[in-house]
């Protein structure tokens, strides 16, 4: 039987509605199947819709299920940062004043304010369950599927925190926002593409997510690639400890991602702008 539930439907990596990464989230979302929540997902057509759920595992604060228009993903980073901000919105209280934890299908993943801008939410990234160089025939598929000379692919590496990412950089930012989007060679991919802003700008690079498999030929803002970016980056010296992304500048958007290594931990930070609240019958 359809049941009113709590919605929200808010925009993520930005503080500005409309210039970031669209999230659907439903509240109190137990009793819904796989199906409804596969449908509902159809049904918003944006990259990610969310679920939040009781939790299973008695150190979190609360469940999420991520779901895209064709199928679910075990995390996904803006899903993280909107759901946790609309859960909270929600009168969600977490167990620790500084820090709420969120259950997903990689596991446990902690999310915090950020101390300079308490406004902000952060996540730590999760751990890369695949990661070293790509294979050379398919950074030539890349290649060929990005419409690029070869050697312009300066680096590459499998970044994969859950959606199963590979990432190539290019010379510059210039280079990243002159890609047209990829020709049917690339489909099965989920594929990051960065480069560098010149010294002085506000970002220090520029991010662009390729996901058709996902139903979505180009993701806006993406916190589980930047996720995998950071910790491929950072690791490798081709990225400061402390870093700003810009990605959706392509897509008419202005999604901001702020990344910072403390310790052995990558944060992962955004802002959650408030664009829709009310109910969902279903």
């Amino acid at each position: 039987m359809n049941r009113i539930r709590r919605f929200h439907q808010v925009d993520v990596f930005t503080d500005t509605p409309l210039r970031g990464n669209p999230l659907a989230v439903v509240h109190d979302a137990h009793g819904l199947d796989d199906a409804q929540m596969a449908a509902f997902a159809r049904w918003t057509h944006l990259s990610e819709t969310t679920f939040l759920l009781p939790p299973l595992d008695p150190l979190a604060d609360y469940r999420v299920r991520i779901f895209t228009p064709a199928g679910e993903l075990p995390f996904a980073g803006h899903p993280t940062l909107g759901s946790c901000q609309a859960w909270l919105w929600g009168g969600g209280q977490p167990r620790h004043a500084h820090e709420v934890v969120q259950e997903c299908g990689v596991g446990l993943i902690r999310v915090r304010r950020t101390p300079q801008h308490p406004a902000r939410l952060a996540f730590a990234a999760p751990p890369l369950r695949r990661t070293g160089p790509l294979e050379a025939a398919l950074v030539d598929r890349i290649a060929q599927g990005l419409g690029v000379p070869r050697d312009e692919i300066l680096h590459h590496q499998w970044v994969d925190n859950g959606p199963g990412w590979c990432a190539v950089m290019l010379p510059s930012a210039h280079h990243v926002l002159a890609l047209r989007p990829p020709s049917g060679l690339l489909n099965d991919l989920k594929l990051g593409v960065v480069g560098p802003h010149a010294p002085g700008s506000s970002a220090q690079f520029e991010v662009r997510a390729f996901v058709p498999s996902l139903g979505v030929p180009e993701d806006p803002v993406t916190g589980s690639l930047n996720a995998g970016l950071a910790q491929w980056l950072m690791a490798a010296g081709l990225a400061p400890d402390r870093y700003v992304a810009a990605q959706g500048t392509a897509l008419g958007r202005a999604g901001r991602v702020y990344l910072e290594r403390q310790g052995e931990d990558i944060w992962v930070g955004g802002d959650v702008a408030e664009c829709v609240t009310g109910q969902v019958k279903m």
